[in-house]
């Protein structure tokens, strides 16, 4: 192997580490029988959803996540065609991967990283089914403001009843 060769997956090997160093999940994902109108319509909405998407080499994955010490995955999910999506949080990734799966039924979340803990597809789906921070948040707003409101509209019905 010549030394740019060797250089060049050096590059590629730091870039997959700082990508999971950034990313609150990672999806390592089987894109086999995907075809282009499917593949240009999931990277949009990966984009879209600020996550990242890259096909990588199996080699370097592994080579990747031994440097960061994840270590309790099994090798067996690095083999066959693989992606990795890079969310910036902790469900985005995993429902617009689990949205493909039920649009196109080819695509399959192998294992994944999430807040640096290896995860089964399983724990994946689950979190797809999970609401945004940002809904959660408003959620909980709403159920925080709905006392306020009650006492409000009492106090009003209060001094309506009194006038």
């Amino acid at each position: 192997m010549s030394k740019e060769v060797l250089e060049a997956k050096k590059k590629v090997v730091e870039e997959i580490k700082a990508r999971i160093s950034d990313a609150k999940s990672v999806i390592f994902v089987n894109y086999k029988g995907i075809n282009v109108e499917q593949d240009t319509a999931l990277r949009k909405a990966f984009r879209e959803n600020d996550v990242k998407y890259k096909i990588y080499k199996n080699r370097l994955i592994k080579i990747a996540l031994d440097d960061l010490g994840i270590k309790n995955y099994d090798a067996k999910y690095l083999d066959g065609t693989t992606a990795v999506a890079f969310g910036a949080d902790e469900v985005t990734a995993a429902t617009v991967l689990y949205k493909a799966i039920k649009d196109y039924g080819v695509l399959e979340a192998k294992f994944g990283v999430v807040d640096g803990e290896v995860v089964d597809a399983a724990k994946i789906e689950e979190l797809s089914k999970t609401p945004s921070k940002e809904v959660l948040l408003s959620m909980l707003l709403g159920m925080l403001n709905a006392p306020v409101a009650a006492l409000a509209r009492a106090l009003d019905a209060i001094s309506k009843k009194e006038a």
